[in-house]
């Protein structure tokens, strides 16, 4: 993957991308959740319903923006423990996005 934005934020705000990348002919748009524990639930789980709404507004600006097609577009999550050993998981396709906004 090759990164092409980092917290990027729509003008409108409501919201923030962490990572914008294109694999191969996708551009990615990768949410990246952390926690120091698993304790209290995998970070991946914070990647609710009314978030990917904000991802998804804020993804349709930067895809406008860039001349992509929305059907381009996919949704990542990483989700990183500090635990001992640290464990970092991508969830490519984590979400499936509205194809109209």
């Amino acid at each position: 993957m090759v990164i092409v934005a980092r917290n990027y934020r729509p003008p409108f705000g409501g919201g923030e991308i962490d990572l914008i990348g294109w694999d191969q002919d996708k551009l990615a748009i990768v949410e990246v959740k952390s926690r120091a524990t698993a304790e209290f639930g995998d970070p991946e789980r914070a990647v609710d319903p009314e978030k990917q709404r904000f991802l998804e507004r804020a993804a349709h600006d930067y895809a406008r923006r860039a001349g992509v097609d929305w059907n381009r577009v996919r949704f990542d999550i990483v989700s990183v423990v500090f635990d001992s050993p640290h464990k970092v998981v991508l969830f490519a396709d984590a979400f499936e996005p509205r194809r109209t906004l």
